[in-house]
C-alpha cells in the first residue's frame, strides 16, 4: 500500500463538522416550517414576503449537505486549541451587561462589557479599562439618546448629568 492509501484509511469523519451540519439542517427546517406556518402574504405577486425566508432555508440546507459531505471525507483542516478564558470573559461581560442594563444604565453596563472584552483580548487591567469603557459608553449614550433621540436605558450617571 502506498502512503496516501494508508492515510486515507486512517481518516475518520469529523464529528464536530457533522454536528455543525446537523445544526445547519435544523436551522433550515425551522426557517422553512416557520415560513410555511405563517399566513400567506399578498398573492398578487410571485415574489412575496415568504420568498426570501425560503431562499435562506434552501441556502442553509445546501450548506448543511456540503458540510456533511466534507466532514465524511475528512477534508477539514486541523483546528487550533481554543482558549476558554477569553470566551468566558466575553460571555461574562455580555451577561453582566444584560443584567445591569436596566438598573445601572447604559454607560455602566456597556462600560463593564468593554472592560471584560478588553481583558479577553489581553489589554489593560480592569481598574483602567472600566473607566475608559464607561467614558466611551457615555459618549455613545449622548450621541444616540440626545443626538438621535433614541431610547437607551438611563442609570445614575445619565440621570445625574441630564
Amino acid at each position: 500500500m502506498s502512503r496516501d492509501t494508508q492515510q486515507n484509511d486512517k481518516r475518520r469523519p469529523d464529528r464536530a463538522a457533522l454536528v455543525i451540519a446537523a445544526l445547519l439542517m435544523v436551522v433550515a427546517v425551522v426557517i422553512a416550517w416557520s415560513t410555511a406556518s405563517h399566513a400567506p402574504g399578498g398573492s398578487y405577486a410571485r415574489v412575496g414576503p415568504t420568498t426570501f425566508p425560503y431562499v435562506i432555508a434552501v441556502a442553509f440546507f445546501g450548506l448543511s449537505i456540503w458540510t456533511a459531505f466534507e466532514a465524511m471525507r475528512g477534508d477539514f483542516p486541523e483546528r487550533e486549541h481554543q482558549e476558554l478564558s477569553p470566551i468566558l470573559w466575553i460571555v461574562g461581560g455580555l451577561a453582566a451587561q444584560m443584567l445591569l442594563l436596566k438598573y445601572a444604565g447604559f454607560s455602566f453596563a456597556t462600560g463593564l462589557l468593554f472592560a471584560c472584552t478588553a481583558r479577553a483580548f489581553g489589554r489593560g487591567p480592569l481598574w483602567k479599562t472600566i473607566p475608559i469603557g464607561i467614558a466611551l459608553s457615555f459618549v455613545i449614550y449622548i450621541i444616540f439618546a440626545k443626538g438621535l433621540q433614541l431610547s437607551l436605558p438611563a442609570g445614575p450617571l445619565e440621570h445625574l448629568l441630564f
